[in-house]
């Protein structure tokens, strides 16, 4: 498999089932082995129903992308806008709220393709900066993101079932005056 083989294209309500599967697939694989079986069924139950993502798909400030070997999905992207953002609701900015990629295929460039995407939508689009929330115990991740020159403006709480854990909200500027830390 090679990067230049992987196409990044946008979802459709067709790509529903494909969509459920990979959530909860990808969802589970990263964060099993630190938090309850209890915590996540919950979590996934609420979060990764097929009525609970057709909505998301169909929320006009929000995209899903999937990373597409063939027609096998590798990993999604979804990205948020304006009300659809879960945070800040900055008019001018583009948050990424998933970005997951199947265990087996991490370390192999999927992951930075479907981050590209939202970068180059966000500079397309003339966002202001580029964020998201991650697991402060997700230390993979958060050096991911610093390669990519976000930096840490602020946390928030997140619940996964009872467990109540910290995001690291990250960000990157794209234009001059929009400092990280702003």
């Amino acid at each position: 498999m090679y990067s230049h083989d992987i196409r990044i294209v946008k979802l459709t309500a067709a790509d529903i089932d494909q969509l459920k599967d990979i959530s909860i697939t990808t969802f589970y694989e990263s964060f099993i082995d630190a938090n309850t079986e209890e915590n996540m069924q919950q979590y996934i139950s609420k979060f990764f129903s097929r009525e609970k993502l057709l909505e998301e798909l169909s929320e006009t400030g929000s995209a899903f992308y999937f990373a597409r070997l063939d027609e096998k999905p590798l990993g999604y992207l979804k990205l948020n806008t304006g009300h659809a953002q879960t945070e800040m609701k900055n008019e001018n900015s583009l948050e990424i709220e998933r970005i997951y990629v199947l265990k087996e295929l991490q370390g192999k460039n999927i992951g930075q393709l479907l981050f590209d995407k939202a970068l180059q939508l966000a500079i397309e689009q003339k966002r202001d900066y580029l964020w998201l929330g991650v697991w402060d115990k997700n230390t993979g991740a958060i050096r991911f993101y610093e390669r990519n020159g976000l930096v840490k403006f602020s946390e928030h709480a997140f619940m996964l079932g009872d467990d109540l854990q910290t995001d690291h909200l990250m960000k990157i500027a794209l234009k001059p005056g929009s400092a990280a830390g702003n």
